[in-house]
């Protein structure tokens, strides 16, 4: 029997399941693993590509014995329970039974020794760890850029490249690219690994805000994340990421400097008439001007105009304005800077407070 705090319970708990997806051909991955046989009692689990574990030193009295139960149901029992509720897990047969004050539930269990587990990977490995926020602030800045069940699969992640004394985070979707960097108390030997989406976007939920350290690791096969009392595996796709060096223009003369916000606001009112299907608004620079321009199958038309810095040539250029959005609603700032080639060449977008990062992102026919 587990006796617990409701909290002790459903903080491990949380923090594993959202891994877990609503239908399965495997029942068992519905499930997590409750292990109390180490030192902490630990919660597991999986869908066979990644693996979360988490924690929990419980002061009250438990008995070393694994088994697995259904994650979503127990999280919503544990969620319904009163905050102060003293909660005991009692294994029974093949059923887990839940008791709290005068609630009872019996929910079904299934063996432990057949829940999959993911193996470590062997093998050479680049080491290293940061802050919590310093990671989650970099993920933040380029994740939104990754792509969404594409053909081509390895676009479907974030890129890490250790090497020497830096971190580097890249995405992209294939029209537009997201890139950050961060230098590393340490001197590694290059490591590339194309991390999962699904692996991305739970690891920016689960770390935390603090200057607590979190530890990585990554191999050939796999990337590993320690912290707190969470540790995360996945594996990675296996792939050739794009060579973003190519992408990100140097050579762009045409520079405009504009305040974030309401540059953010302009493009959120012309969206509003911007063609549903192509998302298309048009930037026409002047000296001192920036005027947005949208338009949609009803003739109908919404025009903004904006006082910037610019100096450049006279031009006219297109953008979908949802990956325009993306940009100035996830990455902070006063100010940015954007540089421009010609109508058709990609725009780099970059903020003075963000030194280590660059947005590109491909122009459009409108």
């Amino acid at each position: 029997m587990i006796k617990a705090k409701r909290d002790e319970l459903l903080a491990p708990l949380a923090a594993v399941s959202g891994i877990i997806e609503r239908r399965h051909t495997l029942p068992i991955l519905s499930n997590v693993l409750i292990d109390g046989s180490a030192e902490a009692l630990s919660f597991l689990a999986t869908d066979i590509e990644i693996q979360i574990s988490a924690r929990s030193g419980l002061a009250g009295a438990r008995e070393a014995r694994a088994l697995t139960v259904g994650a979503r149901k127990l999280l919503d029992i544990l969620r319904a329970l009163p905050e102060d509720a003293e909660v005991s897990l009692q294994p029974q047969d093949k059923r887990l039974l839940v008791k709290a004050g005068r609630s009872r539930f019996s929910l079904q269990t299934l063996p432990a020794e057949d829940f999959p587990r993911l193996v470590k990977a062997a093998g050479e490995a680049a080491r290293f760890a940061m802050p919590q926020k310093a990671l989650r602030r970099l993920l933040g800045l380029v994740q939104y850029a990754m792509a969404q069940q594409d053909i081509r699969y390895y676009l479907n992640g974030l890129l890490l490249v250790v090497e020497g004394g830096e971190l580097k985070l890249v995405a992209t979707d294939g029209h537009r690219l997201a890139f950050a960097s961060l230098a590393l108390a340490a001197n590694l030997p290059r490591q590339e690994a194309i991390v999962p989406r699904k692996t991305v976007v739970e690891l920016a939920k689960l770390l935390a805000e603090s200057d607590d350290e979190v530890r990585i690791e990554l191999s050939a096969t796999q990337a590993a994340f320690s912290f707190g009392a969470i540790e995360l595996v996945s594996k990675l796709i296996d792939g050739k990421f794009p060579d973003y060096t190519r992408v990100i223009p140097t050579q762009h003369k045409n520079r405009l400097q504009a305040e974030r916000e309401p540059l953010r606001q302009a493009l959120q009112r012309a969206a509003i008439l911007s063609n549903e299907k192509f998302r298309g608004v048009r930037w026409v620079l002047t000296d001192g001007s920036l005027k947005i321009v949208s338009s949609n199958a009803d003739q109908e038309e919404a025009q903004e105009e904006l006082e910037v810095r610019y100096a450049g040539d006279a031009l006219d250029i297109g953008f979908n304005v949802n990956y325009l959005l993306d940009v100035l609603n996830n990455v902070p700032g006063h100010e940015l800077e954007c540089a421009f080639g010609d109508s058709s060449s990609s725009a780099l977008i970059s903020y003075a407070s963000e030194q280590g990062f660059k947005y590109v992102v491909m122009p459009m026919r409108i």
